[in-house]
């Protein structure tokens, strides 16, 4: 089976080709980051005009690429849900008129299901259940993974999520936009003892988390220092304030594999690519005697080879789309691939 998958949702257009769900025949990926670099975070307006500009260019290198013709296609998949909403419905409407023309099955799929299934990219021999971390800029969130399509939220932030906190961070240590990787990169070369900096608790709720109360005590911590004239050790600080983070997610994930009885634990999403939060999974999930999935840090960010994954398996399960399929800024994970 041939399927092109479809990923607009935010600042990436994307495109790639499966055959079987799990073997990528292609992965185009076009960053509109250069572009959104001079405002310093994503424009909506700015990336729906560029997936526009760049979706169909996108998709016909996808195809170019696997050496599949339009007319070998099975199936067409799309994120349609959560994300900017003028991005996703670019990308939405670009694989109805597709999947229309061709006469072939349009299957939706949210977007955090897609994060999740680029480990079975990674692993070919990964089969539900397991648990997963999704770390992305939007979303902090532990899933249990009970099949392909069947998903419950075991855990999540309750305001920010890790990835908003450390592009915020990055942004006011001077490192521009986007700013994961630098901050990475940074933070390699400092002490991350020097600033003690929170680690908030959710009462009664011992897997969700909150991060605004650290990302404001990033912030106090710039502003107060600019204020008094005095240096920060902007390494030792991009240390400090990633070992938070870490420690916020790694311990609550690996408590709810105990709990549930996982035996496999996964991480998936832009922040997944992060060399603390996957170094720090590594030895939890050793010490808990747990299996660890990381997938690659090229599978980590949107990509549509993760769409076309999870929409195999959407397929499999009968979600289809019809020429009334809408776009959704926020829509639950638990939610099938129908509207």
């Amino acid at each position: 089976m041939y399927l092109l998958a479809i990923e607009t949702s935010c600042d990436e257009t994307a495109a790639a080709v499966l055959e079987d769900g799990r073997q990528v025949r292609s992965n185009e990926v076009f960053s509109q980051s250069d572009i959104h670099a001079l405002y310093g975070g994503v424009v909506p307006e700015i990336a729906s005009r560029n997936h526009i500009a760049h979706v169909s260019r996108m998709a016909e290198r996808a195809l170019h690429t696997a050496g599949i013709a339009k007319t070998s296609l099975d199936a067409v998949a799309v994120t349609y849900a959560p994300g900017l909403i003028g991005a996703l419905l670019v990308g939405v409407n670009f694989a109805k008129a597709l999947a229309f023309a061709l006469d072939v099955p349009l299957i939706p799929v949210h977007h955090l299901r897609g994060h999740i299934a680029a480990n079975y990219i990674a692993d070919p021999a990964l089969v539900p259940p397991f648990l997963c971390l999704v770390i992305s800029g939007g979303h902090s969130q532990i899933i249990d993974v009970r099949d392909y399509t069947d998903m419950a939220i075991i855990g999540g932030s309750r305001d920010d999520a890790a990835g908003e906190c450390f592009d915020k961070t990055a942004r006011v240590l001077g490192l521009g936009y986007p700013g994961g990787s630098q901050l990475d990169v940074l933070s390699r070369g400092g002490d991350d003892q020097k600033y003690p900096l929170p680690r908030a608790t959710v009462a009664d709720s011992p897997y969700d988390m909150s991060f605004s109360g650290l990302k404001t005590a990033v912030l106090n911590l710039v502003h107060n220092a600019a204020q008094k004239g005095e240096s920060l050790d902007k390494p030792s600080l991009a240390a400090s304030f990633t070992a938070a983070v870490s420690d916020t997610l790694v311990p609550r994930t690996i408590a709810a594999a105990k709990v549930l009885g996982r035996q496999t634990v996964a991480i998936a999403g832009g922040v997944a690519a992060n060399s603390r939060i996957r170094s720090d999974f590594q030895r939890a999930s050793a010490q808990a005697g747990l299996r660890l999935l990381l997938p690659p840090p090229s599978l980590c960010g949107d990509n549509a080879a993760m769409i076309g994954c999870q929409g195999y398996y959407e397929y499999l399960a009968g979600a289809r789309g019809g020429a009334d399929l809408n776009a959704y800024a926020t829509k639950p994970i638990s939610a099938c691939g129908l509207q």
